[in-house]
């Protein structure tokens, strides 16, 4: 344990400090075991309010930060920070990405490719039956299928991943000492051996309903894409699909019977246009550029990125640059910029969306 992670554990653990004021502190102190030790008056000139200021008071007064040390090693949970190279790469592209994650089990690079599966808790055999063939068809193509662990939907996408071979990731809406719904521990203790749980709420935090929304955020923020198999106008479902739209991620929906609640949700989204409709595990891939994740993954490994790759990256986005644009911003030769973008293709990097116009693959 490095001493400055246990001052990101303890202010993790401390209310009303989020992703914004983590920033704050930072910038203000230079790092956290500065921050941590600071007097209130000049907490208050990083930004903190005046309760946020005293419940920071009273957190270094009532906690020990070794013993919080040493209850992730008792629960086999380890830490990820910003400040982490593991830290999940697409989560972190994220504004809302949260300064802590509690992890069991592993991340992997191979989590770069991941789509979340989601959906009610009340899913009917038609909703069963479609988390069922999308999760295993994504596993089968190894991709990660990330979910919440939740009754329904959720279970049957982690379930069936497993059952398939691949990886999964749970995003928890509680500590990870503490599963939810009870009946899936098994469940859970499974996905630790072939993925993750992971979660930004400290060991201990009970399943209350508020916790739900926001993790949301984060089964959206580790994907490419979201599918919504089944949920009403104001379900959980719905909410990772608005976190997704807000995060720059495609949002994929299953049209459901219309007389039918928990269709409604996923029958509005393609309705109005915010999610685009699918009939097989093959449209996911075609849409996300995924059908060779294989190959892209073997040629990440040996393929090093290098600095024309990075200025590359930096240079691009979700709205097409032209190679010539390309070449004039990256202030690189015409060849170097397209044989970056070449291996860059491979590595599924990169997508060129015609006319050698190109975006980032995600």
């Amino acid at each position: 344990m490095s001493d400055e992670k246990k001052y990101w554990l303890g202010f993790n653990i401390v209310p009303r400090i989020g992703p914004v004021r983590f920033r704050a502190l930072l910038e203000q102190f230079g790092s956290l075991e500065a921050a941590w030790h600071a007097p209130a008056a000049h907490l208050e000139s990083a930004g903190l309010d005046r309760r946020a200021i005293e419940n920071v008071v009273a957190a270094r007064a009532d906690l020990s930060l070794d013993d919080e040390w040493a209850k992730l090693a008792a629960h086999q949970v380890h830490l990820l920070t910003w400040q982490d190279a593991a830290y999940p790469r697409l989560l972190k592209e994220a504004d809302d990405a949260p300064p802590v994650l509690y992890v069991k089990g592993e991340l992997s690079a191979a989590d770069d490719w991941a789509v979340a599966v989601v959906g009610t808790r009340r899913a009917t055999t038609y909703g069963r039956e479609v988390a069922l063939q999308l999760a295993t068809g994504l596993a089968h193509n190894n991709i990660t299928v990330v979910s919440g662990l939740a009754r329904g939907i959720d279970g049957i996408a982690h379930k069936a991943a497993l059952d398939a071979g691949g990886r999964t990731i749970a995003v928890l809406g509680c500590g990870l000492d503490v599963i939810y719904p009870p009946e899936h521990r098994a469940l859970a203790e499974a996905i630790t051996r072939s993925g993750a749980l992971v979660s930004d709420y400290p060991l201990g935090t009970q399943p209350d309903a508020h916790n739900f929304p926001p993790r949301n955020r984060i089964i959206s923020g580790l994907t490419l894409g979201s599918v919504i198999v089944e949920g009403d106008e104001q379900s959980g479902a719905m909410i990772t699909a608005r976190f997704a739209l807000e995060q720059g991620r495609d949002v994929f929906a299953v049209p459901g019977n219309i007389t039918y609640r928990h269709s409604r949700g996923t029958n509005k989204l393609i309705q109005n246009g915010e999610a685009k409709l699918i009939l097989s595990v093959e449209d996911i891939l075609v849409e996300l550029n995924l059908s060779m994740v294989e190959q892209q993954t073997v040629m990440r490994e040996i393929i090093p990125e290098n600095d024309t790759e990075e200025r590359v990256l930096r240079l691009l986005s979700a709205e097409p640059l032209h190679i010539d644009e390309l070449r004039r911003r990256a202030n690189l030769p015409i060849a170097e910029i397209s044989s970056a973008l070449a291996l860059m293709e491979l590595k599924g990097m990169v997508r060129q969306v015609g006319g050698m116009n190109y975006v980032l693959a995600r």
